[in-house]
């Protein structure tokens, strides 16, 4: 689940090797980086659900992508109303 400050968001477009434009759960659309630290724990495609971490100063332009969603995952999110 999103922690504090963080929201759920697919990915609409893939715009390099670790940038994707984000479709957020608070319509906005942000284009998020994978932090260094993540780069090699998992691979986002199109249409995946991930949690973004907005950054403080481009709030609403820029964020981080901090979990990325299975498809069983998915379908709690889903069951919870969080989607």
């Amino acid at each position: 689940m999103p922690g504090e400050g963080e929201v759920v968001g697919t990915v609409t477009k893939i715009a390099g090797a670790t940038k994707f434009m984000v479709n957020c759960g608070d319509g906005k659309e942000r284009l998020c980086i994978i932090p260094g630290r993540l780069r090699r724990r998992f691979w986002i495609k199109e249409n995946d659900v991930v949690i973004v971490k907005p950054w403080v100063v481009q709030t609403d332009e820029r964020g981080d992508i901090v979990w990325r969603y299975s498809m069983l995952d998915i379908g709690k999110l889903r069951e919870r109303h969080v989607l």
